[in-house]
């Protein structure tokens, strides 16, 4: 795979050094030169294919070259090992349960495959490699899950103080060993903020090995269009579009599944569904893209006012905006419409979704209310529902159990570092380190 950052075409890199790297040298996000269009014979055999075989294909496609293939196939053995099934709720409304992974929830998808690609890359690094990642809720734990004692790497994460949710902060703070993390007294914009200073300061590159590990790290999108890939199989073939509601914050999940769509998954199209920090909705509503400072919300990983891989979304359409708001639909709702669809959501089918997954269903209900065409559709649940505990048992006015899981990590003691907005702080922690 050859990329580009989408500040600059002219610029070609491998996939090593945008894996290892994680932001280009002029601060772009890498993205692939082409995306290949898989053959025909895979979509016919697509619904009887497992799922590692379905990641296998697909990886193969686009890393084949990079990567040899039984070191690949070893790779999705060892990163695909829980499964993402689709729940019918009706014949046409299906959840894609994507918390099946060790820290319950869709980003261990692509932190299980991200620590192994770039434990390839990195075998023969007498050097150790720092991951830098900003998180707003799901990532941190996702990452420190996958890249937890891999040796020669160390992850020092950033979360937003006050705005994860107590046991997305347990996740951050209870593995230790190689895991650090930091607590900034703002916002996850902040800490975003702070991240790629960091990647494009010099002083600091010149003496650590620095690379991302949230989506706008290239091994991160990769892996997370496989589970497109999975869920479509169970719908074709069939007359009826195929409609996908993603609840999107910094777009990573959105933008995997534009990738999947351009090698020749059949979807017809897809919902962004965010919270009222709506400005990719609004983009698509009148062309305007207005980055603002995040709102904090009860969907919380999705409180992001700049999301990163909104750039990726240009490049896809070439800037085009007609193009993409013809195939993606922006859709945004307040705390009480999530805490109503919450309730609707287990009194109609008996089914607890997460703030996230709420949100997502409101789109695609939105959608379906308003098209006349026949549509099979699809809202992704991306988090366990007992990571946010407090809301759904506001909504649901029940006391929820909380997963295995998260019940043994709230028995942990935290460990965090305490840092202000200041870059000066956070460069003097990371040289000291």
């Amino acid at each position: 795979m050859k990329l580009y950052s989408t500040n600059n075409r002219e610029r070609i890199y491998s996939l090593e050094h945008a894996v290892l790297k994680g932001i280009a040298p002029d601060g772009g996000l890498f993205m692939p030169v082409t995306i290949p269009e898989l053959p025909s014979r895979f979509f016919a055999e697509l619904p009887t294919l497992g799922f590692q075989e379905i990641c296998y294909e697909v990886a193969k496609r686009l890393l084949v070259d990079d990567i040899p293939e039984q070191h690949l196939l070893n790779i999705i053995e060892n990163s695909i090992t829980f499964p993402a099934p689709l729940v019918e709720l009706t014949p046409e409304i299906n959840v894609l349960e994507l918390w099946h992974g060790p820290s319950l929830a869709f980003k261990d998808f692509g932190a299980q495959f991200m620590a192994r690609i770039m434990s390839y890359f990195n075998r023969d690094q007498q050097k150790s490699l720092n991951i830098l990642v900003a998180t707003s809720g799901d990532t941190g734990g996702a990452v420190a899950a996958g890249f937890h004692q891999v040796e020669g790497i160390n992850v020092i994460i950033l979360f937003p103080k006050g705005k994860v949710s107590a046991l997305q902060e347990k996740q951050l703070t209870t593995f230790g060993n190689n895991v650090t993390a930091i607590e900034i007294d703002g916002t996850f914009d902040d800490c975003q903020s702070l991240v790629k200073k960091a990647f494009n300061d010099s002083r600091l590159t010149d003496k650590l090995r620095l690379t991302s590990a949230n989506s706008i790290n290239i091994s991160r999108l990769i892996p997370q269009s496989f589970y497109y890939f999975e869920s479509v199989k169970h719908l074709i073939p069939s007359p009826d579009q195929i409609v996908v509601s993603v609840p999107s914050g910094n777009f990573g999940n959105l933008t995997a599944g534009l990738f999947a769509r351009k090698m020749g998954l059949p979807i017809s199209q897809f919902i962004a569904a965010t919270n009222i920090n709506d400005i990719v909705p609004r983009y698509l509503d009148d062309g305007d893209f207005i980055p603002r400072a995040s709102i904090e919300t009860l969907s919380n990983a999705m409180d992001v006012g700049n999301p990163s891989n909104f750039s990726r979304m240009l490049e896809l359409y070439g800037s085009t905006w007609n193009k993409m708001r013809g195939d993606i639909k922006g859709y945004s709702y307040d705390d009480t419409q999530t805490l109503q669809a919450i309730r609707h959501i287990y009194r109609q089918y008996n089914y607890i979704a997460d703030p996230h997954s709420a949100v997502a269903f409101l789109g695609l209900s939105e959608y379906l209310n308003n098209t006349s065409s026949s549509s099979k559709g699809i809202f992704l649940e991306t988090a366990h529902p007992s990571k946010f505990k407090s809301t759904i048992d506001l909504a649901l006015e029940i006391d929820s159990e909380i997963h295995p899981v998260l019940l043994e990590i709230s028995l942990k003691e935290g460990e965090k570092t305490c840092l202000s907005t200041d870059y000066a702080d956070l460069l003097e922690y990371l040289l000291d380190q």
